[in-house]
């Protein structure tokens, strides 16, 4: 409708003068399929006849053999990889005869960076979290939970008892803390007091 309510009178026809595509042949779809079968088959004599001619050179373009993959199981956690038996030997020359995944390797240098770079103990360390984990931690996650968080807090409380006042015994405060000079209070008190006097 046009805006007044008057009816707009159009003089458009839609036609279709698109023209339809040829149909093909079925004899051009087999000469098509023909000519694609003899250049195969060409091309195979071509290999073929190449193989035949140099042995040598052949050799020299095979890949190497595809060592088999065999299924390797964490020593730490229990997941399983597939792994070829040359990488589960570089694993195990690593660590001292064991096998572990990639992740439990990441903890297991961690570890070593925290105590010093003692392997044997970096691994018995993630070993024990882990069977601590597998024994406890998947039966029961809610409690896996809890322990964590009391890990946490016994953790906080130990570094909350050292004080960062700074009238510690020490004299001085610790990086990045904040310590506390004198309180506010009497300040804003005197603030409230002064403008109560003043109205």
């Amino acid at each position: 409708m046009a805006p007044h309510g008057e009816a707009v009178t159009s003089t458009f026809t839609r036609r279709n003068n698109f023209p339809k595509p040829p149909r093909l042949s079925n004899d051009t779809l087999h000469r098509t399929i023909s000519d694609i079968s003899f250049q195969l088959s060409k091309e195979v004599l071509d290999n073929y006849k190449e193989a035949a001619a140099a042995p040598a050179v052949a050799d020299e373009k095979q890949l190497p053999p595809i060592s088999e993959v065999e299924d390797a199981k964490c020593e730490c956690c229990g997941m399983s990889e597939e792994c070829t038996p040359e990488y589960i030997e570089r694993v195990r020359n690593k660590f001292l005869g064991k096998w572990i995944c990639g992740l439990c390797a990441e903890a297991v240098k961690e570890e070593m960076e925290k105590n010093g770079g003692k392997i044997e103990e970096a691994l018995s360390a993630h070993m024990n979290t882990c069977a601590r984990f597998n024994k406890f931690g998947r039966a029961n996650p809610a409690l896996l939970t809890a322990e964590a968080m009391r890990e946490i807090l016994r953790k906080s409380s130990s570094v909350r008892a050292k004080s960062t006042s700074p009238r510690d015994r020490s004299g001085a405060q610790k990086k990045g803390g904040i310590a506390r000079s004198s309180s506010c209070i009497p300040a804003i008190t005197r603030e409230i007091n002064n403008l109560t006097v003043a109205n």
